[in-house]
């Protein structure tokens, strides 16, 4: 069957964007397995523990960092649960916003993700930087930076 099509997009510019999106699953893929047989830490996991290291006092409003890690307010939500429950995070109240709520990244939780982040980091090297050549980087970060309004410049 072939699709049928008038939005104009040519064979080579679907095949493209399909071989964007199979690059990214392949490459979360591999990522998440080894973050989970190494340190049983999903990826999901592993960004939370992350952002919350690198924000001011390790803590970060729920709702900023769902947008960080690219959740939905009710999956963020259930994984700080887990999270808390694991306690590598606390939850704290905000001062100015009663309804608001702080995820706070824990002791424990910051020794993990130092135990993981060699792994997640060897991952990046090998299913990302490792098949491409001087000169890439640069490229990749030029083009995808032009798809993605939040990139640094």
């Amino acid at each position: 069957m072939t699709l049928l099509r008038d939005d104009g997009l040519t064979a080579e510019e679907l095949a493209v964007w399909r071989m964007l999106q199979r690059a990214q699953v392949r490459i979360t893929r591999h990522l998440e397995a080894e973050l989970l047989v190494a340190h049983d830490l999903p990826l999901a996991s592993y960004e939370v523990l992350m952002q919350l290291a690198e924000a001011p006092a390790r803590r970060l409003r729920m709702n900023d960092l769902a947008d960080r890690v690219l959740l939905s307010r009710s999956g963020l939500t259930r994984l700080i649960d887990r999270l808390q429950r694991d306690g590598l995070v606390s939850r704290e109240a905000c001062a100015d916003d009663a309804r608001g709520l702080f995820a706070v990244l824990t002791e424990r939780g910051a020794a993990r993700l130092a135990e993981a982040t060699p792994t997640y980091l060897r991952g990046i090297r090998a299913h990302f930087l490792g098949p491409l050549g001087a000169g890439d980087i640069s490229r990749i970060r030029s083009m995808v930076a032009k798809l993605d309004v939040t990139a640094a410049p």
